[in-house]
């Protein structure tokens, strides 16, 4: 059975649940739900407020009550068949009479996928694959962490027009404006994890917390991660108590993330230097650029990327630009990787 009209509009609405400003960015899927009645109306609605919280199937099924028996639930995500922290969604809508699940995309993870089955081989009519697209560009990073088994992993960097990240002399703040350095802390508050070398630590002592536009920290900040042999010094800024900080003794960059994958760290915002940058470029673990450029020109000092092993124009990776704004006085450009 196709997917009805009045379905597609739930969908559409349920999409606009999941990406909600109250839904948080973390290691799980931004998931929304709704109910319609068997005339295509909307019986109740909800959506995942983030790990530990009800899922968005289960928040629309307390909300319905006994009204739940005989609707069509209408999820972003296929609805899941894990016991975790919450129960499976798929057992919860059997035992509340729904009678039709229509899901945009296919669960990839390895512990929560097959729903869609359990649904079927309890006689509910499935159907999935209703405006999938855009329910896996919602969790773009999830879905491509999920599908390789390791983190997302977006590399930002600020740089001049002739991509210098310092001076010859190593001064290197502040290259970009204030706006620019605002929007980077929105960007971090999507990662679950910010991750920086041992070098820029003992360079630079930064802090790697995310505030909001007034300045004021998260509630829930992503966890700083250090990688690198060397230790890190127990005054440094990034020991103080405002979020958890790891410390991985390796230079692999894939052993890295297999590590943070392990940690349920699901996107990872690489802010780390030249070389640490070129060893994940090298290491084809790249999946997204931003890059902030100002109206300077140095002519020297360290360029955005250092060390990797490309030797020849035709062994450069090619990157697909998807956005370039201004912000206040400097340009962001949005890339991603084909790796």
């Amino acid at each position: 059975m196709v997917a009805t009209e009045a379905e597609v509009v739930a969908m559409r609405h349920a999409l606009v649940l999941a990406a909600a400003p109250t839904a948080p960015h973390g290691p799980n899927p931004r998931v929304g739900c709704v109910l319609l009645d068997p005339a295509g109306v909307r019986v109740a609605e909800g959506y995942h407020r983030g790990a530990g919280t009800e899922h968005a199937e289960v928040q629309a099924l307390s909300a319905a009550g006994e009204r739940a028996r005989g609707t069509t639930a209408v999820v972003t995500l296929e609805p899941c068949a894990h016991t975790g922290r919450t129960g499976p969604c798929a057992q919860a809508l059997i035992a509340a009479g729904v009678v039709r699940v229509v899901f945009a995309q296919p669960d990839v993870s390895r512990q929560a996928a097959g729903g869609a089955a359990v649904l079927a081989a309890a006689g509910l009519s499935v159907e999935g694959g209703v405006l999938e697209d855009q329910a896996r560009q919602l969790n773009r990073t999830w879905t491509v962490a999920e599908g390789r088994g390791r983190p997302f992993l977006t590399w930002k960097f600020a740089a001049t027009m002739d991509g210098r990240v310092a001076a010859a002399d190593g001064t290197s703040q502040w290259i970009t404006g204030p706006e620019a350095r605002a929007d980077v802390h929105r960007w971090r508050g999507r990662a679950d994890a910010i991750l920086v070398g041992t070098g820029t630590v003992l360079a630079d002592d930064p802090r790697l917390t995310v505030r909001d536009a007034d300045g004021v920290s998260l509630p829930s900040p992503p966890t700083r991660v250090v990688m690198g042999l060397r230790d890190v010094p127990v005054g440094a800024r990034i020991n103080d108590d405002a979020t958890p900080t790891l410390h991985l003794r390796t230079r692999d960059p894939a052993e890295a993330l297999t590590e943070l994958f392990g940690a349920h760290v699901r996107h990872v915002f690489l802010e780390g230097g030249p070389r640490l940058a070129g060893a994940f470029v090298s290491a084809g673990l790249v999946d997204r650029v931003i890059g902030y450029y100002a109206g300077r020109l140095l002519g020297a000092g360290p360029s955005a990327l250092a060390d990797t092993s490309v030797r020849t124009l035709a062994q450069a990776p090619w990157v697909t630009i998807r956005d370039v704004a201004m912000i206040g006085g400097d340009v962001r450009v949005v890339a991603e990787t084909d790796s």
